[in-house]
């Protein structure tokens, strides 16, 4: 039914969804375009410009066979049947609803070239996540190219294969976790379509679409709704995710002040089969670009229509992550009898979670500055965090001079500790768990410290061999009188 795919947006969310669907598609040509000529140069390189696990094996496997990245973005909408739009969809800095409404220039752009561009009818697929109604917005600009070209005419042709009479719009979002998007994608929980069932170019749409994951999804797992629907659930998964971590968190901040350990609490409730185990894990707060840009948009709607006290509810899941950063951030601080000046701060982790590069919205940007406004060293080391764009982020919240002379980017965890006062854990990576804090003990300034953001280690361990700890969650006194 559909033998050609253009995926406009060649980022994260576009990249690895249209490299899977080629990977279980090898009779449907895949083309990913995009505007940037360096992105797309890195797509068809040995280095792909994302690092996820698994995609790498994917994308040489059906690179150059049926899967393209172009910056023909003319052509490969043209040639399509279906066309995914995966463009960015940042939080407004300007103008009405500046600061929590979605800015959807990007998106828009993308449905105009499309209108543009295409000689037949489209089935526009959004994957881009989106405020409820995006498709109304989209299908009109289609419409009136639609009305202009004469689609509605057409009876040979793309338009007679397809068996569209207009152009369609559909909602598909992605429920993808950075870190594990490849397993999200061949073995995902649901699938989402939306559409109008009522009209026949609607259904048919929808049938082509879910016939492009039949080829690997089970049938029960793909649910048709209507386009609303679909968008609005995007919305109210990641609402849900981000409002299970401020809760632990909350807790976390109990536990603390009465000795109870965040860890135990987190494996009692999680045994519940009400609750269950999954995003209990407490920490020093979320990131990533999709959680707070998400819960603003969800606020933004809820006030346009009037659900102040809705607004409230979902603001206060980041009310809450926000005091858990920060309450972090000055415990650092305080044990240091607010004297960092010179001091050198190992930090461990960068990226925003473990298993990808990406520092979006990463808690270690916001406890860095922190450091740096308290004229610290910060020795930062990840495994997979860009250099250039450690930098760039902590450029963005303060002066270059300040970075140039603060700032050091280490290529091993040894290089970030020596002569270090502290090791600040800010992300969950694996490797972190198996290094030898013994040879970290000896290179760092005494009494070493320790503060461990992600409740990752073992403390006794840590204070066996010397090192003072603090732990997100875990009374640490507690732990000092029961095992020593």
């Amino acid at each position: 039914m559909v033998s050609k795919i253009c995926g406009i947006g060649a980022g994260y969310v576009g990249g690895c969804t249209l490299s899977v669907i080629a990977h279980h598609c090898p009779k449907i040509q895949v083309t990913v375009v995009d505007i940037s000529e360096n992105i797309i140069e890195q797509w068809n390189s040995d280095i792909l410009p994302i690092y996820e696990p698994g995609l790498e094996d994917i994308v040489k496997a059906v690179r150059g066979k049926n899967l393209f990245f172009s910056t023909d973005i003319d052509k490969a909408i043209d040639e399509a049947e279906l066309i995914f739009i995966s463009v960015d969809t940042p939080t407004k800095k300007y103008g009405i609803g500046q600061g929590r409404a979605p800015n959807m220039a990007n998106l828009e752009a993308a449905a105009r070239k499309v209108a543009n561009v295409s000689r037949s009818p489209k089935v526009v697929v959004e994957k881009s996540t989106v405020p409820i109604k995006a498709s109304e917005t989209i299908a009109s600009i289609l419409d009136s190219a639609g009305r202009a070209n004469g689609w509605n005419r057409f009876s040979d042709g793309d338009a007679k294969s397809s068996g569209l009479q207009r152009s369609v719009v559909l909602s598909n979002p992605e429920f993808l976790a950075e870190g594990t998007a490849v397993e999200n994608l061949m073995h995902p929980d649901r699938v989402l379509i939306g559409g109008d069932e009522a009209s026949e170019c609607g259904r048919l749409a929808i049938e082509m679409l879910r016939s492009i994951y039949l080829h690997w999804v089970d049938a029960g797992r793909i649910l048709v709704m209507s386009t609303w629907s679909s968008e609005l659930s995007k919305l109210a998964a990641n609402a849900f995710l981000a409002q299970r971590i401020s809760s632990i968190n909350a807790i976390s901040a109990i536990c603390e002040k009465t000795g109870a350990d965040i860890r135990d609490v987190a494996r009692a409730i999680g045994s519940d089969s009400r609750i269950g185990p999954h995003f209990l894990k407490a920490s020093l707060g979320f990131g990533g670009s999709c959680f707070r840009k998400d819960i603003l948009n969800l606020v933004y709607i809820s006030e346009c229509l009037n659900l102040n006290e809705v607004a409230s509810y979902w603001y206060s899941v980041l009310q809450m992550n926000e005091f858990q950063h920060s309450r972090f951030c000055r415990q650092i601080i305080s044990k240091f009898n607010n004297t960092l000046t010179g001091k050198r701060i190992a930090i461990f982790g960068f990226s925003f979670k473990a298993d990808t590069h990406d520092t979006r919205e990463s808690q270690a940007i916001l406890v860095c500055n922190s450091l740096l406004e308290e004229r610290a060293i910060v020795a930062i080391y990840d495994p997979k965090a860009l250099p250039h764009q450690i930098r760039s982020d902590l450029l963005s919240l303060q002066h270059a001079d300040v970075v140039d002379k603060q700032v050091v980017v280490c290529s091993t965890a040894l290089e970030a500790v020596k002569g270090a006062y502290a090791i600040v854990i800010c992300t969950e990576w694996e490797e972190f768990k198996h290094m030898d804090y013994n040879k970290f003990f000896t290179s760092m300034k005494k009494p070493p410290r320790l503060f461990d953001g992600r409740v990752l280690l073992n403390h006794e361990d840590l204070m066996r061999i010397g090192f003072e700890v603090e732990s997100i969650g875990v009374d640490m006194s507690k732990i000092v009188l029961n095992g020593h």
